[in-house]
């Protein structure tokens, strides 16, 4: 398992639990001097920055891209591969399509989280699934066509009335059409809709393709009650070998949440 930490760049994300904020360059130093293995990132669009710049940034750091975040595409733009209006869902795939070749530039998969959007008022959630695994599977080739995969990560039932829990998103994606869509398990989602976070990640093993390792409060892993031991041992059962991304909150700042963050990982992980 490889370590990783986040950044963001979006300023109208400012109160997400995003451990790096705004300086990309500071953000990449910082995390290489604590010894993570990668950084997990999260932009306004695909072209919100210079490829060549950070290929040059993540030389010279030793790092690497793990992940890319869509969630802008929402926040921003207002897009949901679940939208009633084809044209905004049309207009969300290729803003996702754009971030996942962004990414693939550096061997990096996007993530869909919050762009799957809610089973909108007066829709049947039938058909709210149809439009998600449209979405995901146009997505899902896409990624495979630029050697990557595609995450997706179920989120909790306060932030989506799609796909709570892993072993539903597991089914789920067992019936796409694409072979190249992987399951996101967030510690911080799973605490509130799994009731084992142990043998959920042991039945949907073989789904799981990115962790993101934060405590029960969002805050870095430590700080508060999730029984990380366990949840270890379950990573280290069914032989999960990607990376495990600190999506947590900058407290109580920034700098001691990563501190935080690379102390857990290693205590549970090295």
């Amino acid at each position: 398992m490889k370590s990783c930490v986040t950044i963001a760049l979006v300023p109208q994300i400012k109160t997400g639990p995003w451990i790096y904020w705004d300086d990309l360059e500071a953000s990449l130093t910082k995390a290489a001097v604590l010894g993570f293995d990668a950084v997990e990132l999260f932009t306004a669009s695909a072209d919100a920055i210079d490829p060549s710049r950070l290929a040059s940034l993540l030389e010279q750091t030793g790092l690497q891209l793990a992940a890319v975040g869509t969630g802008a595409g929402k926040v921003i733009q207002g897009l949901t591969l679940t939208d009633p209006d084809p044209k905004i869902r049309a207009k969300a795939i290729a803003f996702i399509a754009d971030m996942i070749q962004f990414g693939a530039n550096f061997g990096a998969p996007a993530i869909i989280g919050s762009m799957q959007g809610n089973v909108a008022p007066g829709v049947e959630k039938e058909q709210a699934l149809r439009w998600l695994a449209d979405g995901l599977d146009i997505l899902g080739e896409q990624a495979e066509a630029q050697g990557v995969n595609l995450i997706y990560e179920p989120l909790n039932r306060y932030e989506t009335n799609l796909i709570n829990d892993l072993r539903t998103a597991a089914a789920f994606i067992d019936g796409l059409a694409t072979r190249h869509v992987v399951l996101l398990a967030d510690l911080f989602h799973m605490n509130i809709e799994e009731s084992s976070l142990p043998d959920s990640i042991r039945s949907t093993g073989s789904s799981i393709g990115h962790v993101h390792f934060a405590d029960s409060n969002r805050r870095p892993i430590g700080l508060g009650h999730i029984a990380m031991a366990e949840v270890a041992t379950a990573l280290k059962e069914i032989g999960y070998a990607g990376y495990v991304s600190a999506e947590a909150f900058p407290f109580p700042t920034s700098d001691l949440a990563a501190q935080q963050t690379i102390s857990s990982f290693n205590t549970y992980f090295r």
